[in-house]
């Protein structure tokens, strides 16, 4: 189960264009290619150098470079994985809540 508050803290954080490359162990290219291509979200401003990300940001761009590693995904593809996989994360959560088994 979640903890509401790593949850949060998650959602809550602001990560810079550079932190984001490091956490992501990418070139800060790749992650602005990516951010056009694939991330589900507009961010403010044309200059990358403004963008802020947070923590789900992090995790999602984290998945779809592992995804393009690990099985030479494009990056479409990649990402639509990632989608299904956090939709799949997120009905296993709505059946826990419920109380129901999740395999």
């Amino acid at each position: 189960m979640t903890d509401p508050i790593v949850a949060q803290l998650v959602e809550e954080t602001r990560l810079t264009l550079e932190e984001m490359a490091a956490g992501c162990r990418a070139e800060i290219d790749w992650v602005v290619a990516r951010v056009h291509d694939v991330l589900a979200r507009e961010l403010p401003g044309a200059d990358p150098a403004h963008w802020r990300f947070s923590g789900t940001d992090l995790l999602r761009l984290r998945r779809i470079r592992a995804l393009e590693r690990d099985f030479d995904a494009v990056p479409e593809l990649a990402a639509l994985v990632a989608d299904l996989l956090e939709e799949l994360e997120r009905l296993r959560a709505r059946l826990r809540r419920a109380g129901l088994s999740v395999d």
